[in-house]
Order: C-alpha cells, then sequence, then structure tokens
C-alpha cells in the first residue's frame, strides 16, 4: 500500500534529514516535492493545500532554521503534519458496557466488501472479549444472507437472519430482541449495499437506521476508488450520520488517496483498515502508525502486536532456548515462515519494517519464491529438516519432484539456509540479545 508515495516522501525525508544546515529554499523545494506527491497519490488538492501550508508555515520559522539538527526537526513537523491530516489520535468504537447491548450498523455501496468486514469486525470484537451476534439485513443482493451465515459458522459468532421476505428494518428489530435473549452484547447490522444516488435504496437505510438506533454507524469504503470514497462517504454522512469509515482492500491501494482525505474533508474518522481476505486481516487505524509508514518510517508497534496476537509463545521460547544452544535447524526456519504466514503476506509484514518499503515498492519481495521454499521443506522428511547435511543428490532429486521444484532450486534453498544458520549462530554469541529475547518471551 501507498507504494509511490511511500517512495517518493521517502527520498524527500532522506534527502533532507542528514542536512547540517537547511536553508529556506532546501524546506520549499521539499515541500514542493512533498506537494506533487501528495496530488500524484490523488490526495484531494485542497487538502494538499491546506498540508503544505501549514507544514510550510511550519518549517520556515526560527524553530527548524535555528535548530541544532535542522533536517530532523523538518522530518518531525511533517511527521506530525501528517498525523494530524490522517486523524491526530485512534478513535475506537463507542462500546457501551458487556451488560448493554452495542448496535454497529454498516453501510457502503455494493461491492465495498461490507459483508466480509462485517464478519472480521466481529472476529475482532470477539478478540476483545465481546459476545457480538450478525444480524443480515441485506435483503437486495442474492445469497448475501447465506454468506454471511457461513462467514458466522466460520467464526462461531451466532447470525440472526430473520423471516424470508421480511422487510430489512423488521429483520434489524427482531435480530436486536434476538441478541438480548441470547445475551450477546454487540450487534452487527449488515445492510445492503447501494448506490448513494438510488433514492429508494437511500430511504430503506433511513428506516435500517432508525430501527436499528446504532451507537456507530460506519461506511465501508473501497480503498482503491481514491477520491470517489471521500464523496460517498459525505453523501452517506448527510443520509444517515456516519461515525466513522472503514476502508476495505487497504492493502491494494497503491496510491491513498482516500485515506489521506477522507478525515480532513468528511470530519470522520477512518477506525478500521481491511488488509486482506483473512478473517483477522482487520487493523485498527492508528493515525500515527499509518503517517510513519507512509514516510518509510515503519510501524514496529503494530508488527508487535500482530506477533504477539499470532505466534505460539511456547514455540517461540523453543526457538530461543534453541538459539542458545547455537542450533538452529531447517524445521526451525520453516516453522517460523509458516507462523510469519499467519500474520498476513509477507509484504504486509515487511512493509512495516523501518526501511523496507522501497524494497516493497521495487518489486524485491519475491512472495511466491518464499512459498516455493515452504513447498521444498514440506517435500523434505523430518530428518532431513534436522539436518539438511545429509541431502545427498538422490535425496535433492527427489524433494525436487515431490515440490514440482527444480534441483537448482533446492540446492539454492540449502546454500541460502546455510549461510542463515551462520548469521544466527553468530547473533546468539551476543549475550545482550539473549537476554532480552529471553525477557520478552518470558523465559
Amino acid at each position: 500500500m501507498f507504494d509511490g508515495l511511500t517512495s517518493k516522501l521517502g527520498d524527500v525525508i532522506r534527502q533532507v534529514s542528514g542536512k547540517a544546515h537547511v536553508t529556506e529554499k532546501n524546506i520549499q523545494d521539499a515541500v514542493r516535492e512533498i506537494k506533487v506527491a501528495l496530488l500524484e497519490a490523488d490526495v484531494n488538492l485542497r487538502v494538499v493545500r491546506r498540508f503544505v501550508n501549514r507544514t510550510t508555515e511550519e518549517a520556515l520559522g526560527a524553530r527548524v532554521l535555528r535548530d541544532v539538527a535542522p533536517g530532523q526537526q523538518f522530518v518531525q513537523i511533517v511527521l506530525q503534519r501528517m498525523t494530524a491530516l490522517l486523524g491526530g489520535e485512534r478513535a475506537g468504537l463507542a462500546l457501551k458496557g458487556p451488560d448493554t447491548l452495542t448496535t454497529i450498523l454498516l453501510v457502503g455501496l455494493q461491492g465495498s466488501g461490507k459483508t466480509t468486514t462485517t464478519a472480521k469486525l466481529a472476529h475482532h470484537l470477539t478478540g476483545q472479549g465481546r459476545k457480538p451476534l450478525l444480524i443480515a439485513a441485506d435483503r437486495v443482493r442474492p445469497a448475501a444472507v447465506e454468506q454471511l451465515q457461513q462467514l458466522g459458522a466460520a467464526l462461531e459468532v451466532p447470525v440472526f437472519s430473520g423471516a424470508g421476505g421480511a422487510a430489512a428494518a423488521a429483520v434489524v428489530r427482531d435480530g436486536l430482541r434476538h441478541a438480548r435473549q441470547l445475551g450477546c452484547d454487540t450487534a452487527l447490522v449488515d445492510s445492503a449495499g447501494r448506490l448513494q444516488v438510488d433514492a429508494a435504496l437511500m430511504a430503506e437505510l433511513r428506516e435500517i437506521h432508525a430501527a436499528a438506533a446504532p451507537q456507530e454507524t460506519l461506511l465501508v469504503a473501497d480503498a482503491m476508488t481514491g477520491q470517489s470514497a471521500v464523496d460517498v462517504a459525505g453523501e452517506f454522512d448527510r443520509q444517515v450520520g456516519l461515525s466513522g469509515v472503514i476502508l476495505s482492500k487497504f492493502d491494494s491501494d497503491t496510491r491513498g488517496g482516500a485515506a489521506l482525505s477522507i478525515r480532513e474533508v468528511t470530519g470522520k474518522p477512518i477506525k478500521f483498515v481491511g488488509t486482506g481476505e483473512a478473517h483477522t486481516a482487520l487493523e485498527p487505524f492508528h493515525p500515527d502508525r499509518m503517517a510513519s509508514r507512509i514516510l518509510g518510517m515503519g510501524d514496529v508497534v503494530t508488527l508487535v502486536e500482530q506477533a504477539q496476537e499470532t505466534f505460539d509463545q511456547e514455540r517461540a521460547q523453543r526457538l530461543v532456548r534453541k538459539m542458545k544452544r547455537r542450533r538452529f535447524t531447517m524445521a526451525d526456519y520453516l516453522e517460523q515462515l509458516l507462523e510469519m504466514r499467519r500474520m498476513g503476506s509477507l509484504t504486509s509484514v515487511l512493509e512495516k519494517l523501518p526501511g523496507m518499503q522501497s524494497a516493497v515498492a521495487s518489486g524485491a519481495v519475491n512472495e511466491r519464491a518464499l512459498r516455493r521454499e515452504e513447498a521444498i521443506m514440506l517435500s523434505m522428511t523430518l530428518e532431513e529438516r534436522d539436518n539438511p547435511r545429509i541431502l545427498g543428490p538422490s535425496r535433492r532429486k527427489r524433494v525436487a519432484r515431490g515440490s514440482g521444484a527444480s534441483v537448482s532450486e533446492v540446492n539454492r534453498l540449502v546454500r541460502r539456509f546455510d549461510k542463515m544458520a551462520l548469521a544466527m549462530k553468530k547473533m546468539t554469541r551476543n549475550k545482550k540479545l539473549q537476554q532480552q529475547m529471553a525477557a520478552q518471551l518470558g523465559g
């Protein structure tokens, strides 16, 4: 995400950050490049002008020109202004206590990914200790009810479907009663997708909103539509009053216009972003972390949170113990690759690491090659993974046939692993690092 924008802004940041002296012309040139990058990223023109004017005004003050580290100070100003543009602080959900039902209505255009986002939000809330119920109020799209039922079954979250032929508003009212009977504390209402210009469907949406009386009305907007998403948010807000936005397909948005414009134009905060198809692929939106990611500084905090949720604690402790003994096998490498896969695509993981954005943007990250490596290792016996040195020519041919790879690919993996294992041995000689890893994992 933000590939082009991150690359260009990262270049500007690198040019300015290392300067011992910054002139007014340096600042103006840097801001001009930032302006061009934002416009090319499909950011709203009015938003770009405000951002540029505020950044220039602040940067041209004595605060930067007379600072002992002017380059770093300029970078800090850009980061602060970018954070403000994205909303400033994290806007969470307005959830009532566990003994009172909270209703969340999800609205959006046809094809925005609203039903899958409803299920993802249910999974997120379950992880927060909530007990959600899904209400299938989309009575327009064929198989919408069945889709929500399937998603609910996969997540083990109850779904209220209502009677066949019932009006959407009636389904919502009955669904809320059912949620209270089940002792649920959160009701997620999946409404029908619509065109904002469709008067009849918007009238139905107002009826649903009146029946639900939601604490949260969230627009699910396709991030890939850029400025159109901003216009859609404005129209839905006028019709039913939005409390926030969820940007779906955020991982496919290479420009970033919607994310960088929607809060400034509509005043509505982005609360979550969809980062993939899996039910776990919904991230809370943190403006400061996203600003850091856009500027090529990474987002390590989110990465650590995802790792803590995903990684098996016992396996991680076992790996640390093995590393202390300076033993790292191909089985360990395979295990770590599979654990990382549960956090999402490798691209999404590397985007959060400082300095890795340019590698992602340039296509240097080869997801397919890593999947080939997984296939090769899965074709090995446990003994071969534990001790790759026994992989002679005949064994390598067998592994190649079993994985659909070539012998040269198997050889390449073995050589790469040998280098990795050597690097791990060197790293484990660092006593301080060992202590930090053990403390982090409680072992």
